[in-house]
């Protein structure tokens, strides 16, 4: 079932171990067969280095297990509630990468200092707000996604792929689980930059609109200039 998207998952996954990410069985990836309304995630616990696909989790969007022998990651019902709020996404990940996490746990956006940032995130990477004590006993892993969408509110979510989760760490998605990936690497990368910046300059400020506009306008949308014409 879903061989194809099982397949580039679990690729998926191992890409955020290769590129240093995660620890250990931190973190997970999944993607959606929109035309199915299933959901392929990986499995809750399952050292990356032993993992198949076969080893990974297919539900609907409900959280129904409908193929697959083990559990899937803890952090499905985030994953459901991002794909039913934002249907232009394929794929979500989510790690507990360093740089990232810590401006999730010092509870601040991350500001588009520089033109890397500027050339994947149409601005600042959003924080969520903190969850309610009500929120973290009841339904903590749904409230997660629903802290994320609202931090959004009418943003385009593909506009700015990522999101920082307060006290938790990053989630990142694209329209492919390999998209997904990139973004979240892009993601730490900018993170650690702007660690570094304000090391040096404290009250260093963000690009102007004119540049945030022009490095992230080559890259997407209908005027992109950026890569090569596809034949």
């Amino acid at each position: 079932m879903l061989k194809q998207l099982r397949e580039q998952v679990l690729e998926a996954n191992l890409e955020v171990v290769r590129r240093g990410l995660v620890l250990y069985t931190f973190g997970n990836v999944s993607g959606i067969s929109r035309a199915d309304n299933l959901v392929v995630i990986k499995p809750s616990g399952v050292p990356y280095e032993r993992m198949t696909a076969d080893d990974l989790v297919i539900t609907d969007l409900d959280g129904v297990i409908v193929w697959g022998e083990l559990r899937p990651s803890s952090d499905l019902d985030t994953h459901l509630h991002l794909y039913k709020s934002f249907p232009e996404i394929g794929a979500v990940v989510h790690t507990h990468s360093e740089h990232a996490t810590a401006w999730a746990q010092a509870r601040r956006p991350l500001p588009p200092l520089g033109t890397t940032h500027a050339d994947y995130f149409y601005g600042p990477v959003p924080i969520t707000r903190e969850l309610t004590e009500d929120e973290i006993k009841n339904d903590y892993v749904r409230a997660t996604g629903v802290a994320i969408t609202d931090a959004f509110g009418n943003r385009d979510p593909m506009e700015v792929p990522a999101a920082l989760v307060a006290g938790h760490g990053p989630f990142a998605w694209g329209r492919t689980p390999e998209d997904a990936v990139h973004n979240a690497v892009v993601l730490e990368a900018v993170a650690r930059m702007a660690m570094y910046t304000f090391a040096l300059q404290p009250n260093a400020r963000g690009v102007s609109q004119a540049l945030l506009d022009r490095h992230y306008f080559r890259k997407h949308g209908a005027t992109a200039t950026y890569g090569q014409v596809k034949k």
